[in-house]
């Protein structure tokens, strides 16, 4: 299994949340709405290279569009390593939060 930074992890979650939407600029602006910090489009294009590279995502070229003045977008998707890999984190992370034991008011 890869190991993941936490922003590759929550880059990876919000590609899959996005699906055909999933491009930098617009995870940039969810991971702004979830986290209340901006990131910029560059470290979105970075991480998205790692995740590309390690085979979690792929991506395509969208058709021209009229509000990018023409330009296409590059989408990401994530791959089925990479949905099997967020659902190992996802199981990681519930196992370790059952470990905490409940506060008494």
């Amino acid at each position: 299994m890869y190991k993941l930074g936490a922003l590759e992890e929550m880059v990876i979650l919000l590609a899959a949340a996005m699906q055909e939407d999933a491009y930098a600029v617009s995870i940039a602006n969810e991971y702004a709405n979830r986290t209340g910090h901006e990131i910029s489009i560059p470290a979105i294009h970075t991480v998205l290279k790692r995740l590309e590279d390690k085979g979690l995502v792929r991506s395509y070229e969208s058709a021209p569009t009229s509000e990018r003045g023409g330009r296409k977008k590059r989408i990401y998707q994530i791959t089925n390593s990479g949905y099997q890999l967020v659902l190992d984190l996802r199981s990681q992370r519930e196992a370790l939060w059952s470990l905490i034991p409940k506060m008494s008011s």
